[in-house]
């Protein structure tokens, strides 16, 4: 039931403004089988836990996993401003891949933005995906202007704990993916405004 009211305040005004070939969601299937509730653990590089937070799995197709979660409480961010509670984020990770993305909704369906984590590759089981932040962020605005975040992190943090020169090349070439979908508008940037 929880999910359900998520769904219908979240998606209730807009769904029928929706062009028919474009959802917000992946499959409506695989939302009905939302009951897999996860903990998501960002950690720094030397394995402590940074943030932590819980979501439901809507979609997993091998290496890939799709989660949504609601911002419980108000969260003030040093660069997205104040991000109110109710908030929808859709996060989409690839158990491959170095980076994931997270699509902010506002509690009447519009889009916020995107936010962009590099990180290694996560890993997922029971229920818990793990994931190492790499310390460089992209926040893309819904008009698609970009914002590249924390490279000052990045270099502390690079020589704090010794970041090899394959891992630093590794970031670089994430970036430059992740930049590609964006300017692109590739999944998971593919949505119209």
């Amino acid at each position: 039931m929880y999910f359900y009211n998520l769904l219908k305040r979240s998606f209730g005004l807009i769904l029928p403004l929706l062009d028919k070939t474009f959802l917000l969601l992946p499959k409506f299937e695989a939302m009905q089988n939302l009951k897999q509730l996860v903990t998501i653990n960002s950690r720094k590089f030397d394995g402590t836990i940074h943030r932590t937070w819980k979501a439901n799995l809507i979609e997993q197709k091998k290496s890939f996993l799709s989660f949504v979660g609601e911002f419980e409480k108000e969260v003030k961010h040093p660069h997205l401003g104040l991000i109110r509670r109710g908030t929808i984020s859709y996060e989409f990770y690839w158990l491959d891949g170095w980076f994931n993305v997270f699509r902010f909704h506002e509690i009447d369906g519009s889009l916020r933005n995107f936010y962009c984590n590099l990180n290694m590759p996560p890993k997922f089981e029971n229920n818990i995906l793990d994931y190492i932040d790499l310390d460089v962020d992209v926040l893309v605005w819904k008009d698609f202007s970009i914002e590249i975040l924390d490279v000052d992190e990045f270099e502390e943090n690079s020589k704090k704990y010794n970041y090899s020169v394959e891992l630093k090349n590794k970031i670089n070439e994430s970036l430059k993916k992740i930049l590609g979908l964006i300017e692109n508008h590739d999944f998971p940037f593919d949505i119209k405004i």
